[in-house]
């Protein structure tokens, strides 16, 4: 696929346009709930147990301790500048051996998040790292969803308002084609080029058998190349109790989404073979918008549906006591954000 027709491809997909040009159209959206709520930053009272809310510059680490320890993986905190070779006996000790996950202690859209293989990789992390990380036991399972959960502060169970299926960036051989031929035949791995050359280097040159799949970015990332599926249709009473339960028990959490591994879709029911490895809060998008099937004016209808909810929630904690963010540490917030992103990025 010839740069002409990726451009044009790019343009004509909404999912693949930039956050701003996506959300910018909205900010009248937005200023309608801040006069409602009568701040601009109302989110910092949805999630009281959270950070800013759960809305950006929170400690991933902080979060899973919110969480019941059974619903995630082992996980070791390891603080910058840390001496690697001490971290990693740490991390054997815990029972994380190789090859295992490490990832920002602050983070977003899954910049920085890398399986590790080795010593020698984990060396090249630690001294790449621009700040705390998390490293994680691998999860075995190969299916990724994304639950979006609301309970409002008087009620006592929440609902799920959408649920996400991440297909990860894959590529099937055909017996002849080169990895890299493979990769420029699809647009989503098209783009993506640049950093799977990166990662891959020489490797991009071997013919994968005819039927035979190669992952090329094993994480639920829309930015690194996942597609999302809306499986909204799917909720019913069994996934609803199942996740109920666990966000129940996480005090100070009304709003998110749950990242989860899985193995079959009936087990997550069941509440079996599964393992949250991220919750996002007031920060969290409802992912299943980003479905190639949906129009982006149905996208914005579904945010302006979560919006009201977050604002509502908002208001119902900020009368029980909880504050909202001033609008100099909301500006601050915003700043550190786009700082930490920059760094991230590589």
């Amino acid at each position: 696929m010839d740069s002409l027709k990726l451009i044009w491809h790019r343009i004509t997909h909404w999912e693949y346009w930039p956050f701003w040009l996506i959300y910018y159209p909205m900010f009248p959206v937005w200023l309608y709930y801040s006069i409602k709520a009568r701040s601009i930053f109302f989110f910092n009272a949805a999630n009281p147990g959270m950070k800013n809310g759960g809305m950006a510059m929170i400690s991933k680490m902080d979060i899973y301790n919110m969480i019941p320890p059974q619903f995630i993986p082992k996980t070791v905190f390891v603080a910058k500048n840390e001496d690697a070779a001490v971290v990693l006996e740490r991390i054997l000790e815990a029972g994380i051996g190789f090859p295992f996950i490490a990832k920002p202690d602050i983070g977003m859209k899954a910049f920085g998040v890398e399986k590790i293989h080795n010593k020698d990789e984990f060396q090249k992390y630690v001294h790449w790292t621009p700040s705390h990380f998390l490293v994680q036991e691998l999860i075995p399972y190969q299916k990724e969803v994304g639950i979006f959960y609301v309970r409002k502060p008087e009620e006592a169970h929440g609902k799920i308002t959408g649920v996400v299926s991440k297909e990860f960036l894959t590529i099937t051989g055909d017996g002849q084609s080169s990895m890299m031929e493979l990769i420029k035949h699809n647009p989503r791995s098209h783009l993506q080029l640049k950093v799977l050359e990166q990662k891959f280097g020489n490797q991009l040159l071997n013919v994968l058998d005819e039927g035979e799949k190669f992952i090329l970015v094993p994480y639920g990332s829309h930015t690194r190349g996942a597609k999302f599926v809306d499986i909204s249709h799917q909720i019913n009473k069994d996934l609803v109790n199942t996740i109920d339960g666990i966000c129940s028990q996480m005090k100070g959490f009304h709003y998110g989404r749950l990242d989860v591994l899985y193995n079959t879709f009936e087990e997550l029911c069941e509440g079996k073979n599964f393992s949250i490895i991220e919750v996002n809060g007031a920060g969290g998008e409802a992912t299943h918008i980003y479905d190639p099937q949906h129009s982006l004016f149905w996208a914005w209808r579904e945010v302006t549906r979560h919006w009201g909810m977050l604002c509502d929630i908002s208001i119902v904690n900020k009368k029980a006591g909880h504050t909202y963010l001033s609008f100099r540490d909301g500006r601050a917030m915003l700043k550190q954000t786009g700082v930490l992103q920059a760094q991230l990025k590589f």
